[in-house]
């Protein structure tokens, strides 16, 4: 009587073996992946926070925002790395789990922290927006009725047509024959004094509420980023407890 070479259950142990062996060097590879993401991650903080310009409120914003758009690339290749538990692992991966395991917990507290800092730097960049624009406007007014002043000064053709010289940068003065010309021109210019004071102030509240908006979708997008990265951190601690157990033995 002949023995029966291949019995089905000896070849389905077979494949679950061969499964198994090709399933642990695939998550060796996604370990690897992920410790290199994390390493890229590490190098795009340190680019982010050199040269470092702590009280700026531009600076402080757009940094919390580097980080925030940055967290994707963290966040997957710490999924990357704690996959399959300690399968598969070296002896040195131990302790440094438990490292990334409780750093998690420390970046989803700082993630957290970056939403009151974000607001206040909201507002200190509307205030900053603000002063400029208004410092700016003064200035601008103030050019203006410095030409007012001259104008109103201007009684004769020569002085009139000096003026005109000064704000054509390119000297096409017309030239004044008579007072009747002279009040004409003199009705022209102030109306056009009357016309750049008024779009003077339009442009400026344009830009300010422009300059407004563009900082409100950035200040929601990043705060609301930070909220859900330190949600997300946070669950990635808790969820890879077995990493911080003391009681691993390698």
């Amino acid at each position: 009587m002949t023995q029966v070479k291949n019995n089905p259950l000896e070849q389905t142990v077979d494949e679950l073996r061969q499964f198994n062996s090709s399933l642990l060097l695939s998550i060796s590879l996604f370990h690897l992946l992920g410790y290199g993401l994390l390493v890229l991650a590490l190098f795009d903080l340190i680019e982010m926070f050199v040269p470092v310009q702590f009280m700026n409120p531009v600076w402080e914003f757009q940094t919390i925002g580097g980080i925030v758009e940055r967290v994707p690339v963290p966040l997957i290749g710490l999924v990357l790395v704690f996959l399959g538990e300690f399968n598969g692992r070296s002896k040195w991966e131990v302790p440094l789990l438990k490292f990334l395991s409780w750093s998690t917990l420390l970046a989803g507290v700082l993630f957290f922290l970056l939403i009151p800092l974000g607001i206040v730097n909201t507002m200190r960049i509307e205030k900053q927006n603000n002063t400029q624009i208004t410092t700016q406007v003064e200035e601008q007014m103030t050019q203006m009725q410095q030409v007012k002043n001259a104008l109103e000064q201007a009684t004769t053709s020569t002085e009139m047509e000096q003026l005109l010289s000064t704000l054509d940068s390119q000297g096409r003065t017309p030239e004044i024959k008579d007072v009747q010309q002279l009040e004409k021109m003199k009705e022209k210019l102030s109306d056009f004094i009357a016309s750049g004071e008024k779009d003077i102030k339009t442009q400026a509240k344009e830009n300010l509420s422009s300059r407004r908006w563009v900082l409100l979708k950035s200040s929601v997008k990043w705060n609301l980023g930070a909220l859900i990265s330190s949600f997300l951190f946070i669950s990635i601690w808790r969820g890879t407890s077995w990493a911080r157990d003391n009681n691993y033995e390698s």
